[in-house]
């Protein structure tokens, strides 16, 4: 079998010249987000593809419909470690937050153009934050590829903003854990933050042509995959005009002040990593039985 993973300009490439070239059964792992936009990439897919591994519990029917048979294997986010209480407390004292200090983790991005445009949104967003929680500390974790960028575009931000360049995914996850709540970009983050149980807030906005144009091809009301999963509107999130420092500020501080919105956010990120998988067999170990089951039905 040929087996390709996610990268579907490159693997659908290499999945046609397979294909063209004899008969062995072809399989992608990730199915591409056609619940969300651009239906008919499933059917360009079905064209190459015999099977596909799929992270999201809801996305079998739409490749099915396509033509194409469709496995649920879960997220691997599922089998990713969490910190424990003593990492979580050993990652506070290593960076001196005070053990009463709202900590909050603010993400906005791993692309430079994505990071450029929120990142003065999201430390004019944590400025109000701030003025209601002074002793509030910022933790950006962020990639090395745009730590240089990263570091320049949140020195004027409140909180002393520490940025975190994990070198283990153990020090991510102690970091994601340490914090009380999360400003976040849009994106599979959502997932690591509900694995580590810290409430978010998303926020996301592109240039206004691509705004329009994405726009009008969504067909989703929400992009988080946190709300997507657990069917919900627990998280919080502003896109588009609505990516404003006053409507994240007003959603961050409801979460720091606990009760309803906070627990059914919690609640909303249980429901969510159970239906992704968590308790069960490992995501890798699910994918690779439903390969082996693809071949034993070729060969049959």
């Amino acid at each position: 079998a040929l087996i390709t993973i996610d990268s579907p300009d490159f693997c659908l490439r290499v999945a046609r010249l397979v294909r063209a070239a004899g008969t062995i059964p072809t399989i992608h792992y990730v199915a591409p987000s056609v619940w969300a936009w651009r239906p008919g990439r499933a059917a360009r897919m079905a064209e190459v593809i015999d099977h596909v591994l799929a992270l999201l519990p809801f996305e079998p029917p739409y490749m099915t419909k396509a033509g194409m048979g469709c496995d649920f294997v879960g997220h691997p986010v599922v089998a990713e470690p969490q910190a424990s209480a003593a990492e979580v407390k050993r990652f506070r004292a290593e960076h001196r937050i005070a053990p009463g200090a709202p900590l909050i983790v603010a993400l906005p991005g791993s692309r430079r153009g994505e990071v450029t445009r929120l990142a003065p949104r999201f430390g004019a967003t944590l400025r109000l934050v701030l003025a209601r929680h002074p002793t509030a500390r910022v933790v950006v974790p962020t990639l090395a590829s745009i730590s240089g960028l990263v570091t320049g575009l949140v020195r004027d931000w409140p909180g002393d903003p520490l940025v975190l360049l994990p070198t283990s995914q153990a020090e991510k996850a102690a970091a994601f854990a340490a914090g009380d709540v999360a400003l976040a970009a849009s994106g599979t983050v959502s997932l690591e933050l509900a694995a580590s149980r810290t409430p978010m807030v998303i926020g996301y906005d592109m240039a206004w042509l691509s705004r329009q144009i994405i726009g009008r091809m969504l067909r989703v009301e929400s992009v988080t995959l946190v709300n997507l999963v657990a069917e919900t509107r627990a998280v919080p999130e502003f896109l588009g005009p609505r990516c404003t420092p006053q409507n994240m500020a007003a959603a961050l501080l409801t979460l720091l002040g606990g009760g309803a919105e906070r627990a059914a956010q919690l609640a909303a990120m249980a429901a969510t990593l159970q239906r992704l998988g968590q308790g069960g067999d490992p995501p890798g170990l699910r994918a690779a039985r439903a390969v082996l089951q693809v071949i034993g039905n070729r060969v049959g």
